[in-house]
Order: C-alpha cells, then sequence, then structure tokens
C-alpha cells in the first residue's frame, strides 16, 4: 500500500503543469482575413511551401466556407508561430485562409485539379443556406457583402517566439494529426521543423537530386504530392542508421528517427556532409545500372522485371550496399554491367522473389533477411 498521501501527490501534478506553461509565451489577436491574406502576399506570413501543397478543400467546401464568412458564422481559430525577424509560419487555418484568397483571386496552387493560379477567381457553388450564392464570383457581390468579407474577423492564437520549440511541435502535431489532407511525410514535414527546420530541409534538398529522380522515377504523380519521395530519402537514413529500432510500424519508426535527429535538446548524431556523400554514392551506383528499374520487381515466370516500384526492394538495395560503396567504380563500364547483372539475378532469384512479396514482411526478421541477401550476394562479388 502506498504511503503518498493524495495531497501531496495533487501538488506535485499541479507544480508539474505549472512548470510546462512557463514554456509557452502566446498572444491572441482578431485580424480580418484581408489583412491575412496580404501578410501572406507580403512575406509576414509564411506558408512554407512543402504545407502549402496540403491546401486540397473542394470548390465546395471552399464555397461553403465564404457563404459562412458572409453569414457570420464563428470560425475556429487559426494558429501561427513567430519566425525570425518577427516573421510568422502558419501551422493550423491553411484550408480557411486559401479559400478566402481563392475567392478573391490572390491564391496560386498548381498542385490542385484544375490548378489555380493568381488572378483565377473561385465560382461559388453548393452553398446550402444562401443558394442565390451559387454561380457568383467576388466581383459579383454587391459593395456591401465585399466589405463584409474583407472585414470579416477571426480569432489568431499567436506562439511566441520565446516558447519552448518542443511545444510548438507538440501542438502543431496534435491539431493536424486527424486531418485527411495530409500524408505521414507531410506531417512530419511540417511539425518536425518546428523542432529544427535544418534535417528536415536537408531531406527534401535530396530529394531533388537527379541520381535519386531516376532511380524513383516509376513512382506515381499522386505519391510524390503526398511527399512519398521525402518519406523515401528519411527511410533510407532511417533503416541505414537506426534499424535497431524498428519493430513494426514503419510510420512510427520513421517519425520517431527524424523526431530524435531533430531533437533541439539531445540530437541522435547525423553528419550531413558524410551521409549526403553516402546518399550520393548509393544512388549513383543504382541509377548508373538499373536506373529506373532499380525497385522493379520480377514478373510471375522471373524472367524479366516489371517495371513499376516496389519498396522491399528500395529498403534491400539502399542499405544492402552500403559496406561496398567504396569497392564498385561507376567509372569502370565493365564493372558497372557486371554489378547490373547481379542485380537483375538477385531479383529474378527465387529466395529473393519470396522474401519481398507476400503479406507479413513488414517486421524485422524478413526486412533483415532481404537486406542481408543483397549485402550476401555483393560479398559473394566484391
Amino acid at each position: 500500500m502506498s504511503n503518498i498521501e493524495p495531497e501531496e501527490t495533487g501538488v506535485d501534478l499541479i507544480r508539474d503543469v505549472e512548470s510546462q506553461m512557463k514554456n509557452v509565451h502566446t498572444q491572441s489577436l482578431d485580424i480580418s482575413f484581408n489583412e491575412l491574406a496580404n501578410m501572406i502576399e507580403e512575406g509576414e506570413l509564411d506558408i512554407n511551401p512543402d504545407y502549402q501543397r496540403l491546401f486540397l478543400w473542394s470548390e465546395g467546401a471552399r464555397s461553403r466556407f465564404i457563404e459562412s464568412l458572409l453569414l457570420e458564422m464563428p470560425v475556429p481559430p487559426i494558429y501561427v508561430v513567430e519566425i525570425e525577424d518577427n516573421k510568422k509560419l502558419l501551422i493550423d487555418g491553411l484550408q480557411r485562409i486559401s479559400s478566402y484568397m481563392h475567392f478573391r483571386g490572390i491564391l496560386s496552387a498548381p498542385h490542385l485539379v484544375p490548378p489555380v493560379a493568381i488572378g483565377d477567381y473561385l465560382k461559388l457553388q453548393d452553398c446550402d443556406i444562401i443558394k442565390s450564392l451559387n454561380g457568383k464570383g467576388y466581383e459579383d457581390l454587391p459593395l456591401a457583402l465585399k466589405i463584409k468579407l474583407r472585414r470579416a474577423f477571426v480569432r489568431v492564437e499567436i506562439i511566441r517566439k520565446g516558447s519552448d520549440p518542443k511545444f510548438k511541435y507538440h501542438m502543431f502535431k496534435r491539431l493536424n494529426s486527424g486531418g485527411q489532407a495530409l500524408t505521414d511525410q507531410q506531417l512530419r514535414n511540417c511539425t518536425i521543423r518546428l523542432l529544427d527546420s535544418q534535417f528536415s530541409d536537408f531531406v527534401i534538398r535530396l530529394s531533388q537530386k537527379e541520381s535519386f529522380r531516376i532511380c524513383i522515377s516509376t513512382v506515381s504523380d499522386e505519391q510524390i504530392l503526398g511527399a512519398y519521395d521525402q518519406e523515401l530519402v528519411l527511410r533510407f537514413f532511417a533503416l541505414k542508421n537506426w534499424i535497431q529500432h524498428f519493430t513494426h510500424d514503419v510510420n512510427d519508426f520513421l517519425t520517431e528517427y527524424m523526431e530524435a535527429v531533430s531533437d533541439p535538446d539531445n540530437p541522435v548524431a547525423f553528419n550531413m556532409p558524410e551521409e549526403e556523400r553516402n546518399f550520393d554514392r548509393t544512388f549513383e551506383i543504382l541509377s548508373s545500372t538499373l536506373a529506373e528499374e532499380s525497385f522493379s520487381r520480377a514478373n510471375k515466370l522471373r524472367t524479366d522485371l516489371i517495371k513499376g516500384f516496389g519498396v522491399y526492394h528500395f529498403e534491400s538495395f539502399c542499405v544492402g550496399l552500403q559496406p561496398y560503396l567504396n569497392k564498385i567504380d561507376i567509372s569502370d563500364d565493365s564493372h558497372i554491367l557486371d554489378i547490373k547483372n547481379l542485380f537483375l539475378n538477385i531479383k529474378l532469384d527465387p529466395e529473393f522473389v519470396s522474401l519481398t512479396t507476400g503479406g507479413g514482411k513488414n517486421s524485422p526478421g524478413p526486412l533483415n533477411s532481404r537486406i542481408g541477401f543483397v549485402k550476401d550476394q555483393l560479398g559473394k562479388m566484391l
């Protein structure tokens, strides 16, 4: 039986809460949507480009939001954090602000279908309260409604610059973790940069390397829009450096690794120049051998490769290559041809096919087996 008195436990709990509250400094302001749009245009309010691609509300949803503003319905707060030079970074409210900007003709969203450019005005549709709004654009509204819209205010919660970076990170993560627009990697990019943006920016930059793009060229446009290319860069480093921490859930594993490297207090060691050299070397070898077939799978007869992208092949070859990066001479055409043939033989090998197809492969045992298979085959040649 515990000897701790309930009152004593309660005091400790209150003390813990109060100690954490000291880490956050906030300010609440009422700002018009017109002013918020101006702040974005002038660079005072930043919507990170990777985050901006997450604007995916349908035209009907955008229209109903404009209708809500005209009816003076309550609007949820918008959250921003202060960054350098007194600028602010949007962390929640993208769909609402972008909808307003589209209606005003000042939105650039080339990722949408159809794409939206500055000068394109949203025509309202699917308004279900004031149906006479349907088909109207901003210029079709009477002056009184234009003024009402421009002066529509929203509460803006500002997380001040002096706040603990970890508080900003956890706040964004909780605000956005249920948002259907965000893929796991997009959420990581947006949240973890609030801990430290250096590693996030590093991952994004490496995802644009030519040799890497050649090797993953069979990844779909939809996946690229969801930042899957950047997730693959993260997966490369996480498996290369932290595979011993992998248990079963890949998404949690990747998030935890990215958090660990970006932790401002106790970051996991990550030598960026050296890691970039290893990344470059890996994909120079792959692009020089199998190129766009680097991560393709064997056909049913195991006579050739099927054009496509297999993530198990990505893991196997990227990590399996690491011990031999300095033993492969990409300037020697004959050597590269031998490596290419070895890679093809690996992919067509019945044992490797078994290790990279079917269910139940997303656990440490099968992961290490398929990586080990590539290592062993390379080791026999090199």
